[in-house]
């Protein structure tokens, strides 16, 4: 299981790569990121930043 660290404006999420479903651009810079069985999570970066950090080994 690979977990990515993503950061946010109001604290950090630690999330499993494989729940991630979708990324859709946000505003301010922010990206919001679709989690399989939850509510999306807003994040800190553009959508090819988010993608680059859930796809890095």
């Amino acid at each position: 299981m690979k977990f990515v660290s993503l950061k946010s404006r109001g604290g950090n999420y630690l999330v499993v790569a494989a729940n991630v479903a979708w990324l859709r651009s946000d505003e301010n810079g922010q990206t919001k990121v679709g989690i399989v069985g939850s509510t999306p999570l807003l994040v800190v970066g553009s959508i090819e930043e988010v993608a680059a950090q859930i796809g890095a080994e």
